[in-house]
């Protein structure tokens, strides 16, 4: 009886896994092809939003900690989602990629809990942010940009933070970095660099690779002053933040020459 009841029991566990699975993988490729079919972004995000249900059935009370805990994932879904808008309605390679990268974030990437993957997590939603709020924002005011890329830069950091175990009740250093990335957006704004392979349709803007290069590097230096108790040791982070440095330079030098720009 008993070895009955684990077999039955593994069974409805590799059923609800399949079932789990199966489900993103439809959120994923429905999302992004309903707005390549409407026209409309707005089908694509009601979808991300309806499978974040549970983040809004709770208490008023939770809903604004329930909204910051997912801003991660909303960010990563609603970028798809908005990239996938401005594509246009003619099949591109780039919306097939659109939706092979939500799959795998729904599948592969989210899941995951260990420090390594919440960094990857963060960065992620930090360049799909960013691409898409510079290319929605590019003949917009610029406070449109900063506030965006504000919500990106506190969403990532405390995402990290909080996976973590290192977020403090007030969480000063999220809202810090939330206005690093706001004024990193404001500067850029009067210039927006963008980086186009028209046979694919990919658009890449270097505000997006010059913030998730800020943020590896910020989230490199934290970690080693946390884990010291206030001390930085720069042999610790030398090599991280020189490759982080020595790539903002080649990016923002060499690669300032862009196809167009926005």
């Amino acid at each position: 009886m008993a070895s009955d009841y684990i077999f039955i029991r593994k069974s409805r566990n590799a059923l609800s896994t399949f079932l789990h699975v199966m489900m993103n993988i439809l959120l994923g490729v429905g999302s992004i092809f309903a707005t390549i079919v409407s026209g409309s972004w707005t089908i694509g995000a009601v979808l991300v939003l309806l499978s974040k249900w549970r983040m809004f059935a709770v208490r008023v009370h939770y809903l604004w900690l329930n909204i910051k805990s997912n801003l991660v994932d909303l960010i990563v879904g609603l970028s798809l989602v908005t990239l996938a808008y401005f594509s246009g309605t003619e099949l591109l390679p780039i919306h097939y990629i659109l939706a092979g990268l939500y799959v795998i974030w729904l599948t592969v990437v989210k899941p995951k809990t260990s420090e390594f993957w919440n960094l990857v997590q963060a960065l992620f939603a930090i360049f799909v942010g960013s691409t898409a709020a510079t290319i929605a924002c590019a003949s917009w005011n610029s406070a449109v940009l900063v506030v965006l890329e504000f919500i990106i830069g506190y969403g990532s950091a405390r995402h990290v933070l909080a996976q973590n175990n290192n977020m403090n009740d007030e969480g000063y250093p999220a809202l810090i970095f939330g206005i690093i990335f706001a004024e990193i957006a404001l500067l850029c704004h009067s210039w927006l660099i963008v980086y186009a392979f028209m046979s694919m349709g990919v658009i890449i803007p270097q505000l997006a690779v010059i913030l998730t290069l800020v943020g590896f590097i910020a989230e490199r230096v934290f970690r080693s002053i946390e884990a010291r108790d206030g001390e930085l040791k720069p042999r610790e982070v030398a090599v991280p933040v020189l490759f982080g440095l020595v790539a903002l330079i080649v990016v923002i030098v060499g690669f300032s020459e862009p196809i167009f720009n926005v």
